[in-house]
C-alpha cells in the first residue's frame, strides 16, 4: 500500500503564509535605522501648503463628508506640540467632529511613557465624552504612537490614521536620525533605569514596539498616508503594504498636516 500524502487545506496554507509574513515583518522592523538621502530642502514648501489650505474650500468644509460628532484624538510628531495641530483641530470641529489634543507637551520622550502618561488618558477622556469609540490621528512619530496605542486599546479606538509615519521601521534623512539619537540620549539621561536600554530604537522590547509588530486588531480601521515627495521620511516605511489601507497624497512631510489633499482624504476615511 502506498503511503498517504499529507494534504494541507487552503486555510492551513494561508495561516502558514500569514505567520511567515509576520516573522518577516518583525525581522524587518527590528533592523537598525536606515539613513536615506532625501530632498529635505523641499520641506520649505510646507508654508506654501498652509497658504493653499487657508484658501481651499475643503478647509471651509465644502465638498467633503461631514462628521457624526465622534471624538478624534490628535498626536503630534517628534519635537512637536499640540499647538501646530491647531489648524487640524479647528477644521475637524467645523466639519462635525469632537477633536481632542493628546496632552503631549513636547514629543521628545519615550513613546511608551507618552502613551501611558498622556495618549491613553486622552483617548479615555474622549471616549467618555463622546460615549463611543474614538478616532486617533497621528503625524510622523505621532502616527507611530497612534498606531501602537490603537493596537493596545481596540475597545476604545474605532480607527487610526497615520500621516507620514514610520510604521515599518525607520528610514529617514541622516539629519533626522542624528536628531533621534540626541532624543534617545536625553531619555536615557532623564530616566536611567526607568526605561529599557534599547529605548527609542527598533530593538526595544517595550509595549510600544511590541504593539507595532504584533497583529493589528481587525476591529480598528486603518489608513496610512504617505507621500513620495516626503523630504524627511522614506515613504516606503510609511505604508502597511495593504492597498486598501495605504493612501498616497502629494505633500511634504511637515506639510501633510496642512495639505488640502490630506484633509480631504481624512474626511473621507473618517466618514467610512
Amino acid at each position: 500500500m502506498r503511503p498517504r500524502r499529507a494534504v494541507r487545506s487552503g486555510i492551513s496554507v494561508r495561516l502558514e503564509a500569514g505567520y511567515n509574513e509576520s516573522i518577516r515583518y518583525m525581522a524587518a522592523y527590528r533592523k537598525t535605522h536606515k539613513s536615506v538621502e532625501l530632498p529635505i530642502w523641499a520641506e520649505l514648501l510646507a508654508g506654501v501648503e498652509l497658504s493653499f489650505l487657508w484658501i481651499s474650500p475643503v478647509f471651509r468644509g465644502y465638498g467633503i463628508p461631514h462628521g457624526d460628532g465622534s471624538a478624534v484624538v490628535l498626536v503630534p510628531g517628534i519635537f512637536g506640540t499640540d499647538f501646530y495641530l491647531a489648524q487640524f483641530r479647528g477644521w475637524l470641529q467645523r466639519i462635525g467632529y469632537e477633536p481632542h489634543y493628546s496632552g503631549i507637551r513636547v514629543n521628545t520622550e519615550c513613546p511608551n511613557l507618552l502613551i501611558r502618561q498622556y495618549v491613553a488618558a486622552a483617548i479615555e477622556k474622549a471616549h467618555q465624552s463622546s460615549g463611543r469609540k474614538v478616532h486617533v490621528i497621528g503625524h510622523s512619530l505621532g502616527g507611530t504612537i497612534a498606531r501602537s496605542v490603537a493596537a493596545q486599546l481596540p475597545d476604545r479606538v474605532a480607527s487610526v490614521i497615520t500621516l507620514g509615519a514610520p510604521i515599518r521601521g525607520l528610514a529617514a534623512h541622516p539629519a533626522v536620525l542624528r536628531t533621534a539619537q540626541l532624543v534617545r540620549q536625553g531619555i536615557l539621561e532623564r530616566h536611567s533605569s526607568g526605561v529599557l536600554p534599547d529605548c527609542y530604537t527598533a530593538q526595544c522590547t517595550c509595549n510600544f514596539i511590541e504593539s507595532l509588530i504584533g497583529k493589528f486588531p481587525k476591529s480598528v480601521r486603518q489608513t496610512a498616508m504617505y507621500s513620495k515627495s516626503d523630504g524627511i521620511m522614506d515613504w516606503h516605511v510609511c505604508r502597511t503594504g495593504d492597498p486598501d489601507v495605504d493612501v498616497e497624497v502629494s505633500s511634504t512631510h511637515i506639510g501633510m498636516v496642512f495639505s488640502p489633499l490630506a484633509y480631504r482624504m481624512v474626511a473621507e476615511r473618517l466618514a467610512e
